[in-house]
């Protein structure tokens, strides 16, 4: 079995986790730049953007780099299921005076398509991950064609073993504690999830290609923690939300550099699927997992102009703020010296 860093082509086997929202491609030009592999999150970005994107990736590093996306399934629209949503939210939009019958229902996220394939193949990455699962498979191999290494997150064993059978030439095992939205892809059952450090060794044992270990590591010590329980490499996000080159907003970098940060929680109620931040005023009186809330990723209209409103008045009670449970390693530092720091846990291992 090939090494993570020979699959990857890259110095350390250290990914920058994709951040949908709070990066473009800077931080990944500068974790490349730096020796591991920078991602760049595709999930939310229309197609120009992509493009934009993709283009400032290949001229910014001549070091491998990732593209990242997400392949749910999107579901059907329920009117019902919207109008309870949108009851529970009634309160909030009167405080703030906004008129929630003008919000247009709307998908917020898609998944990976052919039409996103056609813009990436020009471009060839040198590696494309998933969230939530695989795309198809006609989707994958298509991929594949290009000589990208195909990554994706699995949650538990049995996703990981999924994953390998289906085409992915290493797996992330997603921990409990990671910031962001859970990868989970084969059930629901929140109680199967578990932390890294209990995930990792059971996956390593399962499959048998390079496994990447991923949430709540934040420092030399963590990744080296990580590999010393036989992970191939380390992906780390909540590190870099502070970092230079992260579009991180003020709000979000203030919350993750107070004790609030200490406190995170799964939720639902930004996008309608379990993901990791700290817990604010929206989470505690809507409940951390809402019933009310409609399916992925519809939640997320009703809520935004909401967002919006109270960021505008310095806020972030209303704000996904995406966090892992581990906190401790942001820092407002260039990407590269946040890259160089956890580097030295791979060398202290030599």
């Amino acid at each position: 079995m090939k090494t993570l860093t020979e699959l990857l082509h890259t110095e350390f086997p250290l990914i920058q986790a994709p951040m949908a929202g709070v990066q473009g491609a800077a931080l990944a030009i500068a974790v490349s730049n730096a020796g591991g592999l920078g991602s760049l999150p595709g999930a939310m970005l229309t197609a120009e953007a992509l493009q934009r994107e993709l283009a400032a990736l290949s001229t910014g590093t001549q070091r491998p780099w990732n593209v990242n996306f997400f392949c749910h399934t999107p579901p059907e629209p329920d009117a019902g299921r919207e109008a309870v949503w949108r009851a529970a939210l009634a309160p909030f939009y009167a405080e703030a005076g906004l008129d929630l019958a003008k919000v247009p229902a709307g998908a917020g996220r898609v998944p990976f398509s052919a039409a996103a394939a056609d813009i990436l193949e020009p471009f060839r990455p040198p590696v494309v991950s998933f969230h939530f699962g695989l795309p198809s498979p006609d989707l994958v191999a298509r991929v594949k064609r290009w000589g990208s290494v195909v990554l994706s997150s699995a949650t538990t064993v049995d996703e990981a073993r999924w994953l390998v059978a289906h085409g992915a030439d290493a797996v992330i095992a997603q921990g409990l504690e990671a910031g962001g939205h859970r990868g989970h892809f084969l059930s629901h059952d929140l109680s199967q999830q578990m932390g890294t450090f209990a995930l990792l060794p059971q996956i390593v044992a399962a499959v048998d290609v390079p496994v990447i270990a991923a949430g709540g590591i934040a420092d030399a010590a963590g990744v080296a923690a990580a590999m010393a329980l036989g992970a191939a490499g380390v992906q780390v996000g909540t590190a870099y939300l502070c970092s230079a080159e992260a579009t991180t907003s003020e709000l979000h970098r203030a919350a993750l550099q107070s004790a609030a940060a200490r406190h995170t929680a799964l939720t639902n109620v930004f996008t309608g699927r379990p993901a990791r931040g700290i817990v604010n005023r929206v989470m505690r009186e809507l409940g951390l997992l809402s019933p009310a809330a409609p399916a992925f990723p519809l939640a997320t209209a009703a809520i935004a102009p909401l967002r919006a409103h109270f960021e505008a008045l310095g806020s972030g009670d209303f704000s996904p703020l995406w966090s892992g449970q581990n906190a401790s390693g942001c820092r407002s530092l260039p990407a590269a010296e946040i890259t160089r720091q956890l580097i030295q846990g791979f060398e202290c291992l030599l």
